[in-house]
C-alpha cells in the first residue's frame, strides 16, 4: 500500500469511558466480520483479566478499511500504571482519537495519555462518548477538554481540534449532538480527511523499531511495529541494532500486515504500515531492525522511571509446595526478567539473596496485575509490601507525589478531608458538583495512597469514586502512619474450628472460616487496636458428661471478611509477607516463630531508641 492510504491511530480514554466499545463498533461497520459471526464484546480485550475486570491492560492493534483507506487502530490501557504500554504506542501512530464521556469529561487517567500525544505533535479528535446518556452536557465536556489541551501545552493546530459526538454501544456518531446518525460514518470520513498519513520514505534503506512483542507455540516470537522507512521482504537478512549496543545478523522469516483482528502474511511491506515479523529470534522492546549497509539505530523507546517496588521470593511458608508447579527461585527469576522484556516500564533486579528479587513497578496496579498473571500460570511465591521508590535531587530527599480526585456524595465529605489529611495530602481544589456532590482536587505523596483505597471506600460506605494519576517528585514529607489496626495472628498450627474463632472474632474481624488449615505466624484477622495480637483459632471445646454432636452449631460467626488480591496487597504491612498461589493467597507475618518475632520488635525499639 501506498503511505497515502494508510491513517494509524490511537484511542486513548479514561478507564470505563467506552474505549473498546467503540473499537468494536468500528470493526463491525468495516464488514470485518462474516454477517453471521458470532462475537464477543469487548473483541479487543482478549486476555483473561481484562475481561474479568472490565479495563485494558496490553495494547493490541487491530485494522479496518474504508473507503480504499486502511486505518490501523491500536487499543491503548487507559490506567496510568500502564503508561510504559502507552508511550510505546506513540511512536507508531501518527494521530489519536480522545475519547471522553459526556457526563464525566476528562479524567485524570485520560491527562497522562494525551499529554504523551500532543507532546509528540499528534493531532486529536475529540470523541464525546456516550452522548445519549440522560445527563449527557457536551457543551461543558468539549469546554473542559479545551482547557485541558491548553494546560497541557498544545499548539494551536492541535487546539483546533475537530469533535464528533458517539454512542458507541449503539455504532452511532455525528458532528452534532442532537442529530446522531445510525452509523460511524462521519468519525470515519473525519479520521480520513484530518489525522495525516505516515510521512515515511518508501525508496530508503530498511528501519524499523520494535515496538510490541508477541509469542506463538509455532512460530516463536512475535516483533510487531512500524515500518518507518523502506521495504521488508520475506526471508530478508537485516541487522539487529540492540539496546546495550550490540549488534548481530537476523532473518525475517515471515511478514503480516493486519486486517481485522487476523494476521495477513505477505510478501513484501511498505513503510508507514503496521507489520509483525516472526523469525528474528530474540528481540527486546525498542531494538532497531535496519539494512545491513545502513545501521541506522532509531530513538531509543522513553519511558517514566517506577515509583513503586517490592520483593518477589521463593514461597517460605509451611504450606509451600501445595499447589504450585513453578516453585523454584529459577523459575521464578525467569519469568520476571521475561516480564521485564515485554514491559519496559518495570524494572527487576537481583538482591544478596538468590531467593529474592526487586521488582519495580508504575503503581500498585501494575505489579498486582503481575502477581495475578504468574499465579494463573501455575507460579507459587510471596510478595512483601510495596514500598515508594525514593530519590535525592540536589541533597534532599524527594518522593513521589499523586494529584488525586475524589467525588463523594456531601454527607461523606468529613472522611474524605480527615483521611486525606492523616496522608499529608494538600487541598488543591473543591468543588460542588451539579448532582450536589462534592469533587476534591489533593496533591498527596504516593506513600500516603498504599492502602488507602480500601479505608476510603470503608469510610464512606463505597460512595467515593477516587482517581490518581502521578505528579511528580516533593521534597519529602516526613512520616506517615496509615495502618489504624493491627492483626490477629496464628498461635499454632491446624485447623481452624468453630469454637475458637468465635472466641477470638470479638478481638477484630476474622478472615477465615472453620475447616481452613492454618499455620503459626499466619495473619487470620484484623485486630480492633493498633498492635498485634495473637489467638488460637484452633482451639477445641472440651469434653464434658453431656456429649452433644451439634453444640458448636448453635454459635454465630460473623461472616469472614473476603479479599481481593489488591485488597490483600492494600492491607500487608512492612513486616508482613502475602504467600501466592494458583489456588489461593494468605496473609503472613514475615517471621513466623513468636519468639522470632519477639526478638526483631525489641531489636527494632532498641535502635529507634
Amino acid at each position: 500500500m501506498k503511505p497515502q492510504d494508510i491513517r494509524n491511530i490511537a484511542i486513548i480514554a479514561h478507564v470505563d469511558h467506552g474505549k473498546t466499545t467503540l473499537v468494536d463498533a468500528m470493526l463491525r461497520q468495516s464488514q470485518i466480520f462474516r454477517e453471521n459471526q458470532q462475537v464477543d464484546e469487548r473483541v479487543m480485550d482478549s486476555n483473561d483479566i481484562e475481561r474479568e475486570r472490565g479495563i485494558t491492560i496490553l495494547s493490541k492493534n487491530t485494522a479496518i478499511q474504508y473507503k480504499g483507506v486502511k486505518i490501523n487502530i491500536v487499543d491503548t490501557p487507559g490506567h496510568a500504571d500502564f503508561g510504559g504500554e502507552v508511550e510505546r504506542v506513540m511512536n507508531m501512530v501518527d494521530g489519536v482519537l480522545l475519547l471522553v464521556d459526556a457526563v464525566e469529561g476528562p479524567m485524570p487517567q485520560t491527562k497522562f495519555v494525551l499529554r504523551q500525544a500532543l507532546e509528540r505533535g499528534h493531532k486529536v479528535i475529540v470523541v464525546v462518548n456516550k452522548i445519549d446518556r440522560k445527563n449527557a452536557r457536551p457543551d461543558y465536556v468539549v469546554n473542559t477538554t479545551f482547557d485541558l489541551f491548553v494546560d497541557m501545552g498544545a499548539n494551536d493546530e492541535q487546539c483546533e481540534f475537530p469533535v464528533i459526538y458517539a454512542s458507541a454501544l449503539t455504532g452511532s456518531s455525528s458532528k452534532d449532538p442532537h442529530q446522531l446518525t445510525s452509523t460511524l460514518e462521519p468519525l470515519f470520513e473525519e479520521i480520513i480527511s484530518y489525522l495525516p498519513h505516515p510521512q515515511v520514505d518508501v525508496d530508503g534503506p530498511t528501519q524499523m523499531q520494535a515496538t510490541l512483542l508477541g509469542y506463538d507455540d509455532y512460530k516463536g516470537q512475535i516483533v510487531v511495529g512500524r515500518l518507518h522507512r523502506g521495504k521488508i521482504y520475506r526471508n530478508q537478512s537485516l541487522l539487529l541494532l540492540q539496546n546495550d549496543g550490540d549488534s548481530r545478523r537476523a532473518r525475517v522469516g515471515q511478514v503480516f500486515t493486519h486486517r481485522g483482528l487476523q494476521r495477513t502474511e505477505v510478501e513484501v511491506a511498505t513503510a508507514g504500515d503496521i507489520i509483525a515479523l516472526t523469525g528474528l529470534g530474540e528481540v527486546g522492546i525498542g531494538d532497531t531492525l535496519t539494512d545491513p549497509e545502513h545501521p541506522e539505530a532509531l530513538p531509543a523507546i522513553k519511558v517514566e522511571e517506577p515509583t513503586l517496588r517490592m520483593t518477589f521470593g521463593v514461597n517460605t511458608s509451611p504450606f509451600a509446595g501445595r499447589d504450585g508447579t513453578y516453585l523454584t527461585s529459577r523459575k521464578i527469576r525467569e519469568r520476571l526478567f521475561r516480564e521485564a522484556e515485554r514491559d519496559v516500564a518495570l524494572r527487576v533486579e537481583d538482591t544478596d539473596s538468590a531467593d529474592n528479587f526487586l521488582v519495580s513497578g508504575r503503581g500498585e496496579l501494575h505489579l498486582g496485575i503481575l502477581i495475578e498473571n504468574m499465579r494463573r500460570e501455575g507460579y507459587e511465591f510471596q510478595v512483601s509490601k510495596p514500598q515508594v521508590i525514593l530519590k535525592e535531587i540536589n541533597g534532599v530527599k524527594h518522593e513521589p507525589v499523586e494529584n488525586v480526585e475524589i467525588e463523594v456524595s456531601s454527607e461523606e465529605q468529613g472522611s474524605v478531608v480527615e483521611l486525606l489529611g492523616q496522608r499529608k495530602g494538600q487541598l488543591l481544589d473543591m468543588k460542588v458538583q451539579e448532582n450536589g456532590n462534592i469533587h476534591f482536587s489533593y496533591q498527596v505523596p504516593s506513600r500516603g495512597l498504599l492502602g488507602f483505597r480500601q479505608q476510603l471506600l470503608t469510610a464512606t460506605r463505597g460512595e467515593a469514586i477516587m482517581n490518581s494519576i502521578l505528579a511528580g517528585y516533593e521534597p519529602y514529607a516526613g512520616e506517615i502512619d496509615t495502618h489504624e489496626f493491627g492483626s490477629l495472628i496464628a498461635w499454632e498450627p491446624g485447623v481452624a474450628t468453630t469454637y475458637a474463632i468465635h472466641s477470638a472474632q470479638e478481638r477484630g474481624q476474622m478472615f477465615i472460616a472453620p475447616g481452613i488449615e492454618v499455620y503459626e505466624g499466619m495473619i487470620v484477622g484484623q485486630h480492633i487496636r493498633e498492635n498485634d495480637l495473637e489467638v488460637n483459632v484452633c482451639r477445641k471445646k472440651h469434653l464434658t458428661s453431656i456429649r452433644r454432636a451439634t453444640a458448636e452449631e448453635a454459635l454465630r460467626l460473623d461472616p469472614p471478611r473476603k479479599m481481593s488480591l489488591d485488597e490483600a496487597l492494600e492491607y500487608i504491612k512492612d513486616d508482613e509477607l502475602l504467600e501466592v498461589t494458583p489456588k489461593t493467597f494468605r496473609l503472613r507475618k514475615k517471621y513466623l516463630a513468636k519468639n522470632v518475632r519477639a526478638r526483631q520488635a525489641k531489636h527494632k525499639v532498641d535502635s529507634q531508641a
